[in-house]
């Protein structure tokens, strides 16, 4: 049974097709995927949607999907998992007590747990599947056919040592990590050598296009269009789903275009660009050296990052300048769940060893960082720059070399996520990527300012003669 026939089956998963008639571009997309025949409406479909012109013949092995928000995406990659789980039989080229995973990487838990609950419902609802569910696990089921499928979240380190049936990567524009600067291409690279023993596996990247970077880019740019290529996919969100009123997209469009072109159009984001390479960061850190430790005769300069403890990390970062070079010294950061006042009092230990008596902070970060200081004897005081301004300063000291960073993947991880923007009316702007984090980058970027500002000082007083 092919999986077209699979969901038009009352038995199967015709049931969660409540509105047929509003699949019809879905069903188009299945047919590309597996390479079944289309009739002349598919094929029309097909054809608006990859640039192509012919048919494939044969089922893909690697293919992406460029779609809009709310386009279904999610579904169908439950759907595709399940099928592709329940419908094949691996064995052949699996070793003595190995198993084939059907794997689905979500953007974060939230997500996953979405796509889950979209599988759960499938193995829990359709009798003959139901029964070939062995164990069943917080994120996994294992069936009877020595297939597992699992859902987990976006980790080059935890997708390495499975044998892949297929893999599944859901909004991997949006994948945002601290382990690695460019996740998408550093999962899809640790996933590949798992899918090489069956030659069936099937990789399948679903997103609604962001930036004109990373891995869906790089595949929409090389492949759309040409026939000998992985399948590319290219639909807005209400071609593959009629059922989101088109006043939502004129809302959405309205209050910011450029945005909701990309989340309903499914077109890549013009107004948004890299702030700085991984090479060049790369270049500024001291490799081997994880902290600094004081030295008496030097002056420093400390910012803070504060945080609630819910949601951000809070951050401290200390640094110092010699003669053209600003050096970060020492970072601390302590990620939620946290009680304030107690990283507070943690922190001002740490600023003692270096001396520092007066740390400046995010000013968007409120007033209630200032008194926890204060009681600690250290004054707290509210940056002038905001922290965009605080990025766009850094960016010469690091495109200069005379930035000094210590040895922190998640620092240099966080600095490279950083995205440049500019809005309708010209205004440029540098903050993390949707889903991402700079609390440590901002602390660093604060930090290394005040050392460039303490340096410049020092040198207007030494050339006046009251040094």
């Amino acid at each position: 049974m092919n999986i077209l026939e699979a969901c038009q089956h009352p038995k199967i998963f015709a049931p969660w097709f409540k509105k047929p008639e509003t699949y019809g571009a879905w069903q188009a997309f299945l047919a590309a995927l597996f390479g079944l025949p289309m009739d002349d409406e598919q094929l029309e479909l097909y054809r608006h949607h990859t640039g192509r012109k012919e048919p494939p013949g044969e089922a893909q092995r690697e293919a992406w999907m460029v779609i809009g928000r709310r386009g279904g995406k999610s579904f169908h990659m439950a759907l595709i998992a399940v099928y592709l789980a329940c419908f094949f039989d691996y064995r052949e080229y699996l070793a003595p007590g190995e198993r084939a995973t059907v794997l689905v990487i979500a953007t974060d838990r939230r997500q996953a747990r979405v796509i889950l609950r979209y599988v759960r419902a499938m193995l829990d609802n359709i009798a003959v599947l139901k029964d070939m569910v062995e164990r069943d696990t917080a994120d996994s089921f294992d069936l009877n056919n020595f297939t597992t499928i699992e859902v987990g979240t976006a980790s080059f380190r935890s997708t390495r040592g499975y044998t892949y049936a297929a893999v599944l990567c859901d909004e991997l524009a949006f994948w945002r990590t601290d382990d690695a600067a460019e996740p998408d291409y550093a999962i899809l690279d640790a996933i590949r050598p798992g899918m090489a023993s069956i030659p069936t596996s099937m990789l399948l990247c679903a997103s609604s296009p962001h930036a004109r970077r990373g891995a869906l880019w790089d595949a929409f740019k090389r492949y759309f269009g040409k026939d000998d290529a992985p399948l590319v996919w290219k639909a807005t969100t209400r071609e593959m789903n009629p059922t989101i009123s088109q006043s939502v997209v004129d809302r959405a469009l309205e209050r910011d275009h450029a945005s909701a072109m990309a989340e309903y159009g499914a077109e890549f984001r013009a107004d948004i660009e890299d702030f700085v390479s991984i090479e060049v960061v790369e270049a500024c850190v001291s490799r081997g050296v994880y902290e600094r430790p004081p030295v008496s005769n030097i002056r420093y300069c400390a910012f803070v990052d504060p945080s609630g403890g819910s949601n951000d990390s809070m951050t401290l970062a200390i640094g110092h300048s010699e003669g053209e070079r600003v050096i970060l010294d020492c970072v601390r950061e302590r990620k939620p769940p946290f009680s304030p006042e107690s990283v507070v009092a943690e922190f001002a230990d740490t600023l003692a060893k270096y001396r520092v008596r007066e740390v400046e902070g995010d000013r968007y970060a409120g007033e209630w960082a200032r008194e926890p200081f204060r009681k600690k004897g250290i004054a707290y005081k509210l940056s002038d720059k905001p922290r965009s301004d605080l990025y766009r300063d850094l960016l010469p000291m690091l495109n200069s070399g005379t930035a000094d960073l210590l040895d922190s993947d998640r620092l240099v991880n966080q600095i490279v996520g950083l995205e440049r923007r500019v809005s309708r009316g010209g205004k440029e702007s540098i903050d993390h990527a949707p889903g991402g984090h700079d609390d440590l980058a901002n602390a660093v970027a604060g930090v290394l300012n005040a050392s460039a500002v303490t340096r410049r000082v020092g040198h207007e007083v030494e050339i006046t003669g009251f040094y």
